[in-house]
């Protein structure tokens, strides 16, 4: 499970950094034949697709990041740790516990 927050992770700050959501099956594609099973990868992966192949993939989606953009994104998911919950998680967890489940 907590591989899979890696690309989760990755999905969301790649979205963000775009303005828009990015395209997730393929960006599941694309890890999946240059890193392997996408719920299955590690930091060191994460960061490597982010500075090796995420260019390549941007470009062929006709989207693009700044460099600056680029090397934040390389840094963020970079030092996501996958067992830890996230802000929005522990305010979910926080939400449910006063208000109950939705």
């Amino acid at each position: 499970m907590e591989r899979r927050r890696r690309f989760e992770h990755l999905f969301v700050e790649l979205s963000v950094a775009l303005g828009e959501l990015a395209p997730r099956y393929a960006l599941w594609l694309r890890i999946a034949e240059s890193r392997g099973d996408p719920e299955e990868l590690s930091s060191d992966s994460v960061s490597a697709f982010c500075r090796e192949d995420l260019s390549a993939f941007l470009t062929e989606h006709s989207l693009a990041l700044a460099p600056r953009k680029l090397r934040r994104l390389v840094a963020t998911v970079s030092k996501f740790d996958a067992s830890q919950r996230t802000p929005e998680e522990q305010l979910t967890a926080l939400f449910e516990r006063t208000l109950g489940p939705p």
